[in-house]
């Protein structure tokens, strides 16, 4: 599948509040899905426009329930200008949804709050983690989705609002925000053991058998942790904010919630914090090990040099050519000469070994 590019200097002169996609382009199509429940109703589809997605009915509408609208690939600029219009976004928030390279953040406008959280999900077998962006707009009985590709962490919510089971379908919009926003951070816990347990495997390696690969192995991890800590720390006063926030768009039970959700994420951060450490000790061990391996090496080449030294020495001064030479005319002198070689090479193995040099 193809994958298209937009770099931040597309938006170069442009006027603040203008929609660019910025990001890489996920999927071919973007897909719309409508959910809308109540305690008592239930009704899922996707919509092929945004002109065939629902209006908000009015704030004493009886029994109005809750609309989750979910949006996969931004890269549809039209499109999430029409949403915008039909629901009333700030252009600047637009810009921003569109824009796949923004940090954790919250921002109030009139009417609704714009939430950015990113979500981490393993990109390879070979350990890599992939960080994307989903944009939240939490509005009154309206919350807004908008992610980068289609699969994300929520199938678990989508499954308690089929079957109410739980309090969710008993809540507001705010509750099912709440929800969205801890199942991200939940994955986060899943992701670290992961990581957890392959430091684990890497740490025993690197100390019995550093080998070159095991650097590629260290320095992904680093990676990871710096994605994971981008993610996380900004996070953590993203959800201290919605807390401890004055918003009338998140009511007072949501908001106990809210702080088991700052708890998980401060749990977060420590793990990441404490990762790090054990990558950072991990590389010191392996170069480490690499320069004993080395020191071992060169030790056992020096000792094996000067042991044949002095080999190499009546050697050289018996392979001279001279005519007159004392020696040469003798019947065993080659024997003997060999035996002479023979016990100094003997006798140096024995002194080095009896100094533990070997």
């Amino acid at each position: 599948m193809a994958r298209f590019t937009s770099r931040q200097s597309a938006k170069r002169g442009l006027p603040p509040g203008t929609a660019v996609h910025i990001g890489e382009r996920k999927v071919e199509r973007t897909r719309i899905t409508v959910i809308t429940f109540s305690e008592t109703a239930f009704n899922e589809r996707e919509a092929a426009s945004a002109d065939e997605l629902p209006s908000l009915p009015a704030a004493d509408a009886p029994g109005r329930g809750v609309t989750w609208i979910n949006v996969d690939g931004v890269h549809d600029v039209a499109l999430l200008e029409a949403i915008g219009s039909k629901y009333g976004l700030h252009p600047l928030s637009l810009e921003d949804i569109a824009n796949t390279g923004q940090r954790p953040k919250l921002e109030e406008y009139d009417g609704y709050l714009y939430l950015v959280a990113r979500m981490i999900t393993p990109a390879d077998a070979a350990g890599a983690i992939a960080s994307e962006q989903i944009s939240f707009v939490l509005a009154r009985g309206l919350v807004l989705t908008f992610q980068e590709t289609v699969g994300d962490v929520f199938d678990p919510i989508r499954q308690r609002i089929r079957t109410a089971k739980g309090r969710i379908r008993k809540m507001g919009a705010d509750y099912l925000a709440y929800s969205l926003l801890d199942a991200i951070v939940d994955h986060y816990f899943v992701v670290l053991e992961r990581v957890g347990e392959s430091l684990q495997l890497l740490e025993d390696q690197v100390v019995l058998r550093p080998a070159p690969q095991m650097l590629q192995r260290i320095h992904r991890q680093k990676r990871n942790m710096v994605t994971l800590r981008r993610s996380v720390w900004p996070l953590r006063e993203v959800v201290n904010s919605l807390e401890r926030g004055e918003s009338a768009l998140i009511a007072k039970p949501t908001r106990l919630f809210l702080r088991d959700v700052y708890d998980h994420t401060i749990q977060v951060v420590d793990t990441v914090e404490t990762y790090r450490d054990v990558i950072a000790g991990l590389l010191d061990i392996y170069l480490s090990s690499v320069s004993n391996r080395m020191n071992q090496v060169m030790k056992t080449l020096t000792i094996i040099a000067t042991i044949f030294m002095p080999l190499t020495f009546l050697a050289g001064v018996y392979g001279m050519n001279f005519q007159y030479m004392p020696e040469t005319r003798w019947h065993y002198g080659y024997f003997i000469a060999l035996g002479v070689m023979t016990v100094l090479g003997v006798l140096m193995f024995l002194a080095f070994r009896r100094k533990r040099w070997l």
